[in-house]
């Protein structure tokens, strides 16, 4: 079942937005969180959400444009929209942000439950998952071609849960030196993950469109389905 669910940030009522679900056929095994690139909760990130239910999880994106404008679907592919996205990354309150993704996660927990949640980011989902392992509960995280993370590498010590990161090494939004910072400084922690992917460049695991490769977008969401069922199911 695919709909749209209210999500209160603040537990009184006083404010909501808006989520994409998507529940599997059974019981789901435990929730999932899919966090948005630059482009909104568009037909990828639903689609994506479709996939995880098709696995048996209870999956939802929260919509954290909102503040913005409700219901923002960009197409990476159209130049203007992908002007547009970028706009929306400068405009986007990422502590804020994170505020939404904590009521996302008492929801999903909830919806499931009582059971266990997971992250799985994008872009700027990619450095909101890691933000989410380091200042929420949430119980497992992935990101992928996060940006910025080298600038947070200071909270590290805070992540108590699984997270895995996939880097792309050809990213030219996460340059070569700042994909050194983040395996200097997460190498050796005792809950990260990091897996480099030679000569493939952000974007390549979107779930359609131009920037996908086909073979390295399997690869790290077969590693990602096996983290996730390791840590969650």
């Amino acid at each position: 079942m695919k709909s749209f669910t209210e999500i209160n940030v603040l537990g009184g009522g006083e404010e909501e937005f808006l989520a994409y679900t998507s529940q599997p056929v059974s019981q789901p095994k435990a929730a999932i969180i899919v966090i948005q690139e630059i482009f909104g909760v568009n037909s990828g990130i639903r689609a994506k959400c479709d996939e995880w239910a098709s696995k048996g999880y209870l999956a939802i994106a929260p919509d954290l444009f909102w503040r913005i404008r409700p219901g923002i679907e960009l197409d990476p592919d159209v130049p203007d929209q992908l002007q547009e996205a970028f706009g929306l990354f400068g405009q986007f309150d990422q502590e804020a942000g994170i505020r939404d993704l904590e009521a996302t996660i008492r929801e999903a927990r909830k919806m499931v439950g009582g059971g266990k949640v997971g992250a799985v980011g994008y872009c700027l989902g990619g450095r909101l998952a890691y933000m989410t392992a380091a200042r929420t509960d949430i119980n497992a995280s992935v990101g992928y071609y996060g940006v910025g993370i080298d600038g947070l590498l200071g909270e590290s010590h805070a992540i108590a849960h699984p997270l895995m990161l996939h880097i792309p090494t050809a990213d030219h939004f996460v340059l070569p030196e700042a994909q050194r910072k983040m395996h200097e400084g997460l190498d050796n922690h005792p809950k990260v993950t990091l897996h480099d992917y030679p000569g493939l460049d952000h974007g390549f695991a979107t779930q359609m469109g131009q920037r996908r490769d086909e073979a390295g977008a399997q690869l790290a969401d077969g590693r990602t389905e096996a983290f996730f069922a390791g840590h969650l199911a």
